[in-house]
């Protein structure tokens, strides 16, 4: 048996092995997988039982939100668009939304508005901005506003 910790320790490559044992398998279980095959099953949501789009937002006046998308393993495609006054809506397409299996965060990068999002049917969400002060709806979603939906299996 090897000591483990007498071996050097090195920065991975996606192309380097590892060594797994595959549990389904009849006699040698013992297999090999890249770096780059694991971080796959990662991004896609293997890990966490759930699948998400994750963006960073940002809205000037009265038009629909820009998102950058910084992460989308859903399958799906997320269309904003603007309906009045503090109030924006996400179409879903390519994928439907499960009843009781979506969870929604938000994050205003404004500290003197909140926001919200609501799913409406399996490929709808409304997404509300609102001051905190109780101003009412607001328009405007400054730098560091942010989203994520989960969608658990």
């Amino acid at each position: 048996m090897a000591i483990i910790s007498s071996y050097p320790t090195i920065t991975p490559t996606s192309s380097d092995l590892v060594l797994i044992v595959d549990t389904s398998t009849d006699g040698n279980p013992t297999k090999t997988a890249t770096i780059n095959g694991i971080g796959s099953l990662i991004n896609t949501g293997f890990t966490g039982g759930y699948k998400s789009y994750t963006a960073s937002l940002i809205q000037t006046g009265a038009s629909a939100p820009v998102a950058t998308v910084l992460q989308n393993t859903t399958g799906g495609t997320f269309t904003w668009s603007y309906i009045n006054n503090g109030q924006s809506r996400i179409a879903v397409s390519g994928i439907t939304l499960p009843a009781n299996k979506v969870a929604i965060f938000l994050s205003s990068g404004n500290g003197d508005q909140g926001i919200g999002g609501i799913i409406t049917t399996t490929t709808q969400i409304n997404v509300d901005q609102f001051s905190s002060g109780g101003g009412g709806p607001v328009d405007g979603m400054s730098a560091g506003t942010s989203i994520e939906i989960r969608i658990y299996s």
